[in-house]
């Protein structure tokens, strides 16, 4: 790895020399010669004056020069190959040429064919193609990269090769090596973001290969006599080491270095980085090579990726379509969440989580305690804004996690809806990781007396390791996806269903228009033959009783008395169908007075009058329909007394304060504009309601005992009560105990 650096901590890509092991020209469009490097006796046999501001035809012959009139000038970035052939004093010398635009000028670098080893092109080829089979062969990412090292070292012949990751901030982690025995590890050894900053890291992206054959060879110094602005180097094969990046390798031992860039979507992931104990030249065949086994790396490397990432994806998508299918398929959105458990916590890769559905919260796995869990949440109202928050490390955000950091060290949070307070929230327990540095990382950057940094080489490569707490593993952008994905989706769940109770409301108040409609038109059509019925029995009873036997008799009776009975049940139907077509008469009415009403309708109604009427404080004003009010009470009223086998026989009318309490202060609740609702008690000593039929009796002609018991009734009378009831936006239920009394309960709004 190269770092490049200067004392003002800039990163600089006109260092304003090269490497020895070529000679550079730099030329205008017209190909004459602008610049050249201080080097060119030795491999030209011409001294730089001869050169600067001459023709590059001095230098060359017409086939080389053609060879370089005809190469492309539009493209970016792009570094040429040819060979070249230079005369000289003792005969042509052949080159490998590089060239490059580079604005108004072209670059051409010379570097000499003649090697110390003679390289063999079938050979190379041989070598290539067997590793790029066996690379292809390979389909865990790791044991992919480790392969690679192992082929580039065989080609190569470097000491150590190494596969270097840049993390999202720039560090990195050697995450595969080959190596000779001798030479200690560097496995597993991470490197600060200053080893190797942006800069470097760009021209790394934008150069296939870097080769050091001399990591402190002295520099070459570029020379001009006519434009002496610096050149940018940055794709230059020759381009010189800063001694800060001398320095560096130097310390490590480092004499001879190749770097091979690793490229992922465009972007720089990481470096096969190769490292020799003593200088040593890469002939541009094996180069050339290693180039191209670097571009079928970069290639695998991100199938591999997005393998693994579309196998992971798809395992999350598997898990949130189960979720989602049975989120649509129940009532129940809890359950359909947290059943089962491993679904909702793989969801994201999560070992703990937390359902919160208007303020109810159900745990799933590892979490935190449920008033902690609360407490969280309570501050995220307040901090998180988004629909989705994410951390590796809650308690530097929210010092309080540390205390559950065990099972929440990090935390994602996914809000449905704040107006509901639906939230669902992932944990992740703390992963406390020795991060085993390459040297202390802090050696890397000098404070300067005026507060500014440089960087610099550190000088110790020994292992130095830190203890990392108080953090989970990262959450994965495909988690967060599946996190939103799993939102959006419960969303539009929620709008469907919706959507599809509006329309059942709907289809639901036309019904009921309509039923109340035919029970009306039903009810007041029978009453007239049903009348004729009565009328017609009487009239056989009374003007031909002497010709009826005693069967014929009682027959005619027992049909008096059904359309009696029948004509009650009409009645009653007849009531409750009134109800829901008429529109309330809201009004402030003191139900003292409206009680006085009742009761003395009642005494006036009962030929006995033994019940005790018990009211133990003033009952409030209240805004309700009075008449409809009255009838509520007079039903109560009727049934405390007619269900009653008891002596004495009483029936007590009050209502419950704020606290449920029975006292005889009802402070603010009399007053008519409250938005308090009061419950108002009607309590009996009657025969007491069994508890399998506390809901029975609501119901429309459902009666408890047979019709000649206690009075007979048709059934109606609660079914009513409970219609006006909830008319008025309220509700009405019972308390009892049989054989000594019920307690019926309702309340207004």
């Amino acid at each position: 790895m190269e770092l490049l650096s200067n004392s003002h901590n800039e990163l600089t890509l006109n260092p304003g020399s090269i490497q020895p092991h070529g000679v550079l020209l730099a030329l205008s469009t017209q190909l004459e010669i602008l610049q050249v490097s201080s080097n060119t006796q030795v491999y030209l046999d011409k001294q730089p004056e001869e050169l600067l501001g001459q023709p590059l035809s001095s230098l060359l012959d017409a086939p080389g020069l053609e060879a370089i009139a005809q190469l492309p000038t539009e493209e970016i970035d792009t570094l040429n190959y040819l060979k070249l052939s230079v005369p000289t004093k003792e005969g042509k010398r052949d080159f490998h040429a590089f060239v490059h635009h580079l604005g108004d000028k072209i670059i051409l670098e010379l570097e000499s064919t003649q090697s110390p080893d003679e390289v063999n092109f079938i050979n190379i080829y041989a070598l290539i193609k067997r590793a790029i089979a066996k690379l292809k062969r390979t389909n865990n990412l790791i044991d992919f990269l480790q392969l690679a090292a192992q082929q580039t070292r065989e080609i190569t012949g470097f000491d150590r090769v190494m596969v270097y990751q840049f993390d999202h901030q720039g560090a990195g982690e050697v995450i595969a090596e080959v190596k000779t025995q001798e030479l200690s590890p560097y496995l597993g050894l991470h490197y600060p973001a200053t080893d190797i900053p942006e800069p470097a890291r760009d021209l790394y992206r934008r150069n296939s290969l870097r080769l050091i054959p001399r990591i402190n060879a002295q520099p070459v110094e570029l020379l001009s006599s006519i434009d002496d602005t610096p050149l940018d180097l940055s794709l230059s094969v020759l381009r010189s080491v800063h001694p800060c990046c001398v320095e560096f390798h130097q310390n490590m031992g480092v004499a001879a270095l190749m770097v091979i860039p690793l490229i992922k979507n465009g972007n720089l992931w990481g470096l096969i980085s190769c490292h020799h104990q003593t200088p040593k030249y890469v002939p541009y065949e094996i180069r050339s090579g290693c180039e191209f086994l670097g571009q079928i790396v970069s290639s695998e490397l991100a199938n591999k990726v997005i393998q693994e990432e579309v196998d992971y994806k798809a395992r999350l998508e598997s898990l949130r379509s189960g979720v989602v299918e049975s989120i649509s398929q129940v009532d129940n959105f809890r359950d359909a969440l947290i059943q089962p458990e491993p679904r909702l916590l793989g969801l994201v890769g999560a070992t703990g989580a937390a359902v919160c559905l208007d303020g109810e919260i159900s745990l799933v796995g590892a979490t935190p305690d449920l008033e902690d869990v609360r407490s969280l949440i309570t501050w995220a109202d307040t901090q998180v804004n988004d629909n989705i928050f994410y951390t590796d490390s809650l308690p530097k955000l929210y010092p309080e996690a540390e205390t559950f950091k065990d099972a929440a060290s990090g935390l994602l949070l996914l809000r449905i809806s704040k107006l509901r307070h639906y939230y669902i929230l992932w944990f992740r327990p703390e992963v406390i990781r020795t991060v085993r540095w390459a040297g202390n990382p802090n050696e890397s950057i000098q404070v300067n007396p005026d507060g500014s940094f440089t960087l610099c080489p550190r000088t110790s490569f020994e292992q130095w390791q830190e203890i990392v707490r108080l953090t989970s593993a990262p959450w994965q952008e495909c988690e967060i996806d599946s996190a939103l994905s799993l939102r959006n989706a419960i969303v539009g769940i929620v709008l469907k269903k919706a959507e599809e109770l509006a329309k059942i409301n709907q289809e639901l108040e036309r019904s009921n228009r309509e039923l109340a409609s035919f029970a009306y038109a039903a009810s007041h059509d029978l009453k007239e033959p049903l009348r004729g019925i009565y009328n017609y029995s009487v009239i056989l009873l009374e003007d031909y009783a002497s010709v009826l036997d005693e069967d014929a008799t009682e027959f005619l009776q027992t049909v008096i008395s059904l359309s009696v009975r029948m004509e009650a049940l009409i009645n009653g139907l007849l009531r409750l169908s009134q109800l829901g077509q008429a529109a309330l008469q809201l009004q402030a009415v003191n139900l003292n007075e409206l009680l006085d009403q009742v009761i003395n309708v009642f005494h006036a109604s009962r030929q006995q009058h033994n019940l005790e009427l018990r009211i133990p404080r003033p009952l409030p004003t209240i805004r309700c329909d009075p008449v409809l009010m009255n009838e509520v009470f007079s039903n109560l009223i009727t049934n405390a007394f007619k269900y009653n086998d008891k002596a004495e026989r009483w029936v007590e009318i009050g209502y419950l304060d704020q606290q449920g309490g029975q006292g005889s202060n009802f402070s603010t609740l009399s007053s008519p504009g409250s938005h308090s609702p009061i419950t108002f008690y009607v309590r009996d000593n009657g025969i007491g309601i069994p508890p399998h039929h506390r809901q029975t009796i609501f119901k429309l002609f459902k009666r408890l005992h047979t019709q000649e018991k206690y009075g007979g009734g048709t059934g109606a009378g609660l079914a009513i009560a409970k219609k006006i009831i909830e008319r008025h936006g309220g509700q009405i239920w019972v308390e009892s105990t049989p054989g000594e009394g019920s307690t019926f309960y309702l309340t207004l709004e």
